[in-house]
């Protein structure tokens, strides 16, 4: 405010003219925030030169927002620069130029203010005389109807006649922004009160309108006191239409949000869902792969151990054989030396017989003698031949071991990589199948090692036997006493051999126990194996039965919101079914207003009878005849505006939900399914 001061002396200063005191002390006691204040030079003689300065600091915003003019005396060229001053401020919002008796140059000035600026409200001009000269009040009417912001206008002493009303009634036509027009104590009359009341047809936003003290009739005082109170009512329910809508399009809003929420959340809970099931199916997928491949490997480990236990059962049967042969041979020599020994006891009991007439008959027992040397010859070569039999038998035998060893050595090569392939998944019980393998493998060699230096020592046995049946030839008689002893010994040897076969043959019989009882291990293995291929096929079954229900719980939000779908369609038709017998009200009103227009013609045909004999009662007559119809023609334009107003709610409210229906996500998502 002190530098509005300011600059209102130095412009004073350079126009070569001082400041006014009054303004300086009205300007120093101007306080308050800027925009707020109230500039207040009413009564206070302004010259033209302070008008010039105020016109000049006024443009843009000025630091108060009410300026007080009244009772200034002002001349038509201060005014003039004053409202030029206003016509670019953006901060005063009323303006009070109450008794300065403007004429045809301020009704200018004030038309181009009223054109030109956007942010007065009020503007008083009580006791003026605007209404004197025809075209500068017309180029302020012009104003006013351009003007799209002035909410209040005085015009009261202001000598306005009924071309003055006139001119007023067609700006007001114009005018969407005045609510309160004061025109008391001037000169309307009764021309001017019926331009005025026409003019209200068209303009809805005047509230208040005073015509005191204007030689206007009291009917058309009362029609448009009754326009006046319509337009209050049209406001009123404006209003209410409008903060209806407000509320509505609130509503319309937040269940649009809260449908996009609830519909945003289903989907996240569907996307949720199916997450959980993509992931337990590539889960259980994973873990029936595992298992699989698990069921697999138990599979070729089975085989492998079918095959391992069909070779050696195999090998078990060779062995058997074997034994079998061996004992045959065995029960063959033993037979033989049976023999043996028998023809040799009986060789001894006929050499013993002999041995008495020998004194007699030496030379028949030498015969005999040579003789029996003979036999006993061919019987070594025999011997020799069966010796050379056994060894090829025994070559074989060794070979036949050689085999079996190298056989079971690969085996056992071959058990170990399994069993080292075993012991990855199953390290504890394969670990002691192998060591008990291990442990048959080392007790079959050492058993076969064994059975080979027993067949060696019956080798040289036999051997033994052969020299000492060549010592025999020489010597007969010691031959005997040592065969017989011999063949005792051998006797003994061979019963020993007897029983070690037997231990040998029991051996082999708990190894092929031992081998039953891991086949059946190994049997108990593949079932735990396949129980748990079941228990995963179960767990399998029990995801997708849970799969299921997630399946049958995304149908029922289906069908609930097809439920909410049909509930909205229903809500929709029933507005529908509201804004038809709306309109079927309004028709209803139209029918009773057409017949009410229907008992106006006949009126008006009565008065045109009637209008020879009552010339003075025409102007009441009238007067009755124009507000009536100003009634109707009002009632007509309420149902009109009523019934637009209506439509448009309805179309509004129609579009809004079609729009929501449609254009929201939900609707989207719906349409799309």
């Amino acid at each position: 405010m002190e530098e509005f001061r300011r600059a209102y002396g130095r412009l004073c200063a350079a126009g070569g003219a001082a400041p006014q005191e009054a303004v300086l002390r009205r300007l120093r006691e101007l306080g308050g925030a800027p925009g707020r204040g109230r500039l207040d030079l009413a009564a206070q003689s302004l010259s033209l030169e302070t008008c010039g300065a105020l016109g000049r600091l006024l443009p843009g915003a000025a630091p108060f927002a009410e300026v007080a003019l009244s009772d200034c005396g002002l001349s038509e060229e201060g005014v003039k620069l004053l409202l030029h001053g206003l016509c670019s401020n953006t901060t005063v919002k009323s303006l009070d130029l109450k008794g300065n008796n403007l004429r045809t140059v301020g009704a200018e000035a004030l038309g181009k203010l009223l054109r030109q600026n956007k942010s007065i409200r009020s503007l008083i001009l009580e006791w003026n005389s605007l209404g004197v000269w025809e075209e500068g009040f017309s180029f302020f009417c012009q104003g006013l109807g351009a003007n799209k912001f002035l909410q209040r206008l005085d015009l009261r002493n202001n000598q306005i006649n009924h071309q003055g009303a006139g001119e007023l009634a067609m700006a007001l036509k114009q005018n969407t922004s005045l609510q309160e027009l004061d025109l008391r104590w001037n000169n309307i009359g009764l021309l001017g009160g019926r331009a005025l009341l026409n003019c209200l047809q068209s303009n809805r936003t005047l509230k208040r309108l005073e015509l005191a003290g204007n030689n206007v009739p009291s009917d058309i005082l009362k029609a448009v006191e009754q326009a006046m109170d319509h337009n209050q009512d049209r406001q009123t329910i404006l209003r209410e239409t409008q903060n209806r809508a407000y509320i509505l399009s609130k509503e319309v809003l937040s269940l649009k949000d809260e449908k996009t929420k609830q519909f945003l959340d289903l989907m996240d809970t569907i996307d949720k869902q199916k997450e959980e099931i993509a992931r337990s199916g590539r889960t259980s997928a994973a873990r029936v792969s595992q298992l699989q491949e698990a069921l697999d490997e138990q599979h070729s480990i089975m085989n492998s151990l079918k095959a391992k236990l069909q070779m050696t059962e195999a090998a078990l049967a060779l062995s058997e054989q074997k034994v079998h042969n061996l004992g045959e041979l065995l029960n063959a020599t033993k037979q033989e030396q049976t023999s043996m020994a028998e023809r040799h006891f009986m060789e001894l009991q006929q050499q013993k017989q002999e041995g008495a007439d020998r004194e007699g008959k030496l030379l028949h027992d030498l015969s005999a003698a040579s003789e029996k040397n003979l036999l006993l010859r061919n019987q070594v070569d025999e011997l020799e031949k069966k010796c050379k039999i056994q060894q090829d038998q025994l070559f074989q035998v060794k070979q036949d071991l050689t085999n079996t060893t190298a056989e079971l050595k690969l085996r056992a090569v071959q058990a170990e990589e399994r069993l080292e392939m075993e012991k990855r998944r199953f390290k504890q019980s394969l670990e002691d199948m192998e060591s008990l393998r291990l442990k048959e493998v080392d007790h079959m060699t050492q058993h076969m090692e064994a059975s080979e230096r027993s067949m060696q020592d019956r080798i040289q046995r036999l051997e033994a036997i052969r020299i000492a049946l060549e010592e025999e030839l020489s010597q007969v008689k010691a031959a005997a006493l040592t065969e017989r002893g011999q063949a005792e010994e051998e006797l003994i040897k061979v019963r020993n051999q007897a029983r070690l076969e037997e231990q040998r043959l029991e051996h082999l019989e708990e190894k092929l126990r031992l081998m039953t009882e891991s086949r059946d291990e190994a049997q108990n293995c593949c079932l735990k194996q396949k129980q748990m291929v079941a228990e995963a096929q179960a767990k399998a079954n029990q995801l997708s039965l849970h799969a299921d229900g997630l399946r049958r719980r995304i149908e029922e939000l289906q069908q609930d919101l097809n439920s909410k779908e049909e509930e909205k369609v229903t809500e929709v038709n029933k507005v529908k079914v509201e804004l038809q017998e709306q309109i079927g009200h309004l028709q209803a009103e139209r029918t009773a207003q057409e017949g009410l227009r229907e008992k106006i013609s006949a009126l008006e045909r009565q008065l045109k009878v009637l209008s020879s004999n009552h010339r003075e009662a025409l102007l009441d007559k009238e007067g009755e005849i124009s507000l009536l119809l100003e009634k109707l023609r009002m009632k007509e334009a309420d149902i009109s505006r009523m019934r637009e107003e209506e439509a448009q709610r309805a179309s509004f409210l129609q579009n809004a939900i079609m729009a929501y229906v449609q254009g929201s996500p939900l609707g989207a998502h719906s349409s799309r399914k």
